[in-house]
């Protein structure tokens, strides 16, 4: 998103068949329905990562159900022109699902995910000023890490929780020291896997995940702490 627009991409719908389609939430109103925009370029887009700055939006890998074929391709949508389908960029290094995405007004980074077998620990960097290239291969997490996801400001990344062990710890990426491990922050109140992050410049809030309602909120001016509980979701 930017500062007047969300948008979601792709996933599967109620019948177990994987979507190409682009929704955009006007800020403005969003007590309005979404309003139809894209498509992405193709519709093996279930559990991609995803990240952006003020001008794009990047969706990265994914895999359908059927062929399970994971992919490594990165598409773009342009905020100011979100109507045609989406621009296929990158790709990633690497093909991969179920991983998370976090960045700031540069960089993109793509961490972790499954490459089938098993979830990884490498981390993918976008340069938004040469989107074409593939991804470069920055550092690594603590430990390979899926179905999580990740918020963050203009110098970190946090991503919590996860697949395998369905953990509380959070593992924050330093935008200006990238190719280092991630280091251990939070922890997150419970474990959570498959939930969705956002955040401003100063919270991060994790929400969902694990059939639950909680949300957990992080400090970043206080990283080390545990998260608090903030919430819960409407259900």
């Amino acid at each position: 998103s930017n500062k007047d627009f969300g948008y979601t991409a792709g996933g599967e719908n109620a019948f177990g068949v994987t979507i190409s389609t682009v929704q955009r939430l006007d800020y403005s109103s969003d007590g309005s329905t979404a309003a139809p925009k894209g498509p992405l370029s193709r519709t093996i887009r279930r559990t991609k990562g995803s990240v952006g700055n003020n001008d794009y939006g990047y969706f990265g890998g994914g895999k359908p159900f059927s062929p399970a074929t994971i992919v490594s391709t990165v598409d773009r949508i342009d905020y100011s022109n979100d109507t045609p389908t989406a621009v296929v960029k990158g790709p990633l290094s690497a093909a991969r699902y179920q991983s998370a995405g976090v960045g700031n007004q540069h960089f993109g980074y793509f961490a972790g995910g499954d490459a089938d077998p098993g979830p990884k620990s490498e981390v993918y960097r976008i340069d938004y000023s040469n989107d074409t290239a593939t991804t470069t291969t920055r550092g690594t997490l603590i430990a390979s890490r899926e179905k999580f996801d990740g918020a963050g400001n203009e110098n970190y990344g946090y991503l919590g929780g996860g697949n395998p062990g369905t953990v509380t710890t959070i593992q924050r990426i330093d935008y200006a020291n990238d190719m280092a491990t991630a280091v251990a922050k939070g922890p997150l109140t419970v474990g959570k896997l498959e939930y969705g992050a956002t955040g401003n410049k100063d919270f991060g809030y994790y929400g969902g995940g694990n059939s639950t309602s909680g949300i957990d909120r992080l400090d970043y001016s206080s990283d080390t702490t545990a998260c608090v509980e903030k919430g819960p979701l409407s259900q």
